[in-house]
């Protein structure tokens, strides 16, 4: 069973957070820059997949003039979540109840989503 599991937080941009879980959980993330999902960071290990990415989808230069006559909102990836600037994502390969107690003790992440399947 694979399990997902997204956390968010409206204190840290996505590069303290990668920062901070670098220190926290000893990772080592690799910066990555995409059309789909703007610039972003992801680790692997032997708990699975970690990535850290803004909440804010990227637009492209078109969208930016389109924008102007809105109201100057991002589109979100979790747009239920508003206030959320970064999002922490992490697939594994089973529930792993230590990485959740240990990501719950960083200050400013709260626990948004889960799956399993």
């Amino acid at each position: 069973m694979t399990d997902y599991d997204v956390y968010g937080t409206h204190t840290h941009t996505t590069s303290e957070l990668a920062r901070l879980l670098t220190g926290h959980l000893g990772l080592a993330f690799t910066e990555r820059d995409s059309d789909y999902r703007g610039v972003y960071q992801v680790a692997y290990d032997a708990r699975g997949r970690i990535e850290v990415q803004p909440n804010a989808l990227p637009r492209d230069a078109g969208d930016q003039d389109d924008q102007d006559d809105q109201d100057d909102q991002d589109d979100l990836w979790r747009p239920e979540h508003p206030t959320v600037q970064a999002l922490l994502e992490i697939t594994t390969p089973h529930r792993d109840p230590v990485l959740h107690r240990r990501l719950g003790s960083l200050t400013g992440l709260v626990h948004l989503h889960h799956e399993a399947w």
